[in-house]
Order: C-alpha cells, then sequence, then structure tokens
C-alpha cells in the first residue's frame, strides 16, 4: 500500500521551513509599556503579552540564555510583519 501526500500540501510545509527570514524590525522591551504591550511598528496593530490566542501576534521563536528571556521573534497577526523583541538580561553574578 502506497500513501501518496498532496502535492500542495507537501509544497506547504516546504514553504513554511523557507519562510523563515530576518524580523524588519527590532524592539528593546526595556523601552515598552510596563505591561509588555507595544504597538507592531508597521501598522500600528497593538500587541500584548495578554492576549490569549494568536489573532494579534504569533510567536515564532524564543531565544531563553541563562534561564532568562534573551530574545522573541513574533509576527504581527494584522500584516504579518517580523519584529524581533530584545531584552537586556540581568547579570546576577555580579
Amino acid at each position: 500500500m502506497e500513501i501518496n501526500q498532496k502535492p500542495e500540501v507537501k509544497d506547504r510545509m516546504m514553504m513554511k521551513k523557507l519562510e523563515k527570514k530576518e524580523p524588519e524590525f527590532n524592539i528593546d522591551l526595556a523601552c515598552v509599556e510596563k505591561d509588555g504591550s507595544f504597538s507592531c511598528p508597521k501598522c500600528g496593530m497593538s500587541i500584548s503579552p495578554d492576549d490569549v490566542d494568536e489573532d494579534n501576534y504569533e510567536i515564532l521563536e524564543t531565544i531563553v540564555v541563562d534561564g532568562e528571556l534573551a530574545e522573541l521573534d513574533i509576527s504581527c497577526g494584522k500584516c504579518g510583519s517580523t519584529t524581533k523583541l530584545t531584552v537586556f538580561q540581568t547579570n546576577s553574578n555580579s
């Protein structure tokens, strides 16, 4: 018995892997509102960590260094632009 995957499904899966690119914008989380919310730099959509669904944004990549969040790449749910959120890490060893 041979199982053939539909070509369009296979193509979409391959395209998803190829779509990874450098974020268009960079935001330092130290410069955003205290609640962690900010506006998309391209379209102005409000993006907040309190959003429980992925209508407003999608997390693309999370980078954790020494147990602390270092970078977070997100995609805006409205315009699709990508933003890298960076965090200045505190050095607890000093």
